[in-house]
């Protein structure tokens, strides 16, 4: 009868162990129902116990035979790479040539660390040392390398992107470097679509590996993005620029990637207006108005064309009035004036008379830059200006024409009256009883009168003359060019004055006669308005009192007559009976 036997296992087979050289290292191997004797292989080839190089771990090792758990363990002292780098296996032979339990590991690395090279980056295949760029063009996908060689296991390579980390476009790759084949080279690999807005963005990649000092190694570059300029526009005016007076610095600011070369032109020109970043007009005319375009360029392309007008505003200047600095006009003939003036924006026109007239030295006559007189008087004789006026920045920008005479030539016309009552010509004068009167008109004629005369009635009196109680002065000269000052003095005003008195004038081209009416007031003719009618009212009622009294006079003589009839009547009955 044979007794049952368990077959030997593993409770704890090898595992993938990392120590620096120099360092020990324990390969862990558990056997349950262990009978067969332990041993160890390395890359295929048996290894032997060698004190203070290949040793036990525990004490019992290979004398025991009957040990429930048995421990093959092996310490590998002072590791070294090329002795102890490599795939080590745990065996164990059978129990017995019957039972076939034999027992073999699968093979583990015990890898001795060995710190690898700087990673290094590569672009197009062509290396890119620390702190240069990889350069690329926009639009375009940037292939880059990041390699780290001669390390034992290999590094780990990680990728950023700024402060992203990103994916490589497969997973890393690691090979055993020809000329060492105990060392291993990493390699990994990103794909970066270029763009502008990842210019100058840092790429880096990192070496992670338990022998650097600091455990991991870094490599970085900067993305050097090649794009196509794009321009934007500084300084353009907010505000009316004024020739002679404002400044422009107009700045076309060029985004690009390598930088561009800027070109300033003019509309309308074929020269160029600069090659400078910077336009500048110091200070600003009115050739400098137009449209402008700025345009950047450089290897990789053209940016768009940005444009701005300028606008430059000027102060009204005139360039002509007339036709002539005097013009002389018949009377009741058309006259025209012209006035051109130039500005920025278009300059409005006003042409003004000027006057004698206190408080009022000059008097509109039009708003267009031609005036037009349809029917010239003796009103329109005298100097005129032609004023050009705009606006610039909410300010007024007026020029004023040298003067324009207007000379009226014909018969003499009566312009208006200038008495102390303000009589207007064709209206009368008034005055108190007793009071002197003064009758004025003016009169304007070229050439000057011959004759100067008052009328009324049957009675003429020439300039310079008089008869009783009346006078007339001698022609005098008014403020006015050409125009002259016609007097009469009523002395003692009666009522029989009361009348219209003509004034006659005569040259060479012709007569006028004008007519002013004189009025006399009595004592009631200044009552006033209110007063006269309290007056009338009290006579009305007087009249209708004094009405029925009559009315009442007469019921009353009526009444007695009929009394006595009855009296008379009653006297006689009286006498019958």
């Amino acid at each position: 009868m044979y007794m049952t036997i368990g077959l030997q296992r593993f409770a704890e087979q090898p595992k993938y162990t990392e120590v620096n050289p120099g360092q020990d290292a324990l390969l862990v191997c558990k056997v349950i129902d262990k009978r067969g004797v332990c041993s160890w292989q390395k890359d295929n080839k048996p290894v032997g116990i060698y004190p203070k190089k290949y040793e036990w771990a525990s004490q019992y090792g290979i004398g025991q035979t009957a040990h429930v758990g048995g421990d093959c363990s092996l310490w590998v002292r002072a590791a070294q790479l090329e002795f102890d780098d490599g795939l080590w296996e745990c065996q164990v032979t059978a129990s017995d040539f019957t039972t076939q339990d034999a027992l073999t590991s699968q093979p583990v690395r015990l890898v001795v660390r060995v710190p690898p090279q700087r990673p290094r980056l590569e672009h197009e295949g062509v290396h890119v040392p620390p702190g240069h760029n990889v350069t690329v063009d926009s639009g375009a996908v940037a292939t880059v390398k990041c390699v780290s060689h001669y390390g034992n296991p290999p590094a780990q390579l990680k990728w950023f992107l700024g402060d992203q980390e990103i994916s490589p476009i497969h997973p890393q790759t690691n090979s055993t470097e020809p000329d060492n084949p105990r060392t291993w080279s990493a390699a990994s690999v990103v794909q970066i679509p270029a763009n502008k807005e990842r210019h100058g963005t840092v790429l880096k990649c990192l070496a992670l590996h338990e022998s650097y000092a600091a455990r991991s190694v870094a490599v970085e570059a900067r993305l050097d993005v090649k794009y196509a300029p794009t321009v934007r526009l500084l300084g353009a005016p907010q505000i009316d620029l004024e020739e002679g007076k404002d400044s422009l610095i107009l700045r076309c600011v060029a985004d690009a990637n390598p930088p561009a070369s800027i070109v300033w032109r003019r509309a309308g020109r074929s020269e160029i207006a600069s090659l400078q970043e910077s336009l500048q007009l110091r200070p600003v005319g009115r050739r400098d108005a137009g449209l402008y375009t700025c345009q950047a360029q450089n290897s990789v392309g053209t940016s768009d064309t940005m444009s701005v007008q300028l606008d430059v505003k000027y102060a009204p200047k005139i360039l002509s009035a007339g036709p002539d600095r005097l013009t002389t006009a018949p009377l009741f003939s058309p006259a025209a004036f012209e006035c051109v003036a130039e500005g920025n924006p278009t300059p409005t026109y006003k042409w003004v008379q000027r006057i004698s007239t206190q408080g009022k030295p000059f008097l509109d006559r039009g708003r267009e830059s031609r005036l037009v007189i349809d029917n010239v008087t003796y009103d329109y004789q005298g100097e005129y200006e032609c004023r050009a006026t705009n606006f610039i920045n909410g300010q007024e920008r007026t020029v004023t024409s040298d003067p324009i005479a207007l000379q009226v030539v014909g018969a003499p016309q009566v312009l208006r009256t200038t008495s102390a009552t303000g009589g207007v010509a064709g209206h009368s004068v008034s005055v108190r009883k007793g009071d002197s009167a003064t009758l004025s008109l003016i009169v304007c004629a070229d050439p000057r009168p011959r004759h100067v005369a008052w009328e009324w009635g049957s009675l003429r009196l020439e300039a310079g003359s008089g008869i009783g109680r009346y006078r007339v002065d001698d022609v005098t000269q008014d403020s006015r060019e050409d125009c002259y000052l016609a007097t009469l003095h009523i002395d003692d005003a009666d009522l029989q004055d009361q009348r219209p008195y003509y004034l006659v004038v005569e040259n060479e081209r012709g007569t006028d006669r004008h007519a002013i009416s004189l009025r006399v007031e009595g004592m009631f003719s200044v009552v006033e308005p209110l007063e006269l009618s309290y007056l009338l009212g009290i006579a009305g009622g007087c009249l209708a009192a004094f009405l029925i009294l009559i009315c009442l006079c007469i019921y009353a003589v009526r009444a007695r007559k009929c009394c006595f009839r009855n009296r008379n009547n009653y006297k006689t009955s009286e006498k019958d009976r």
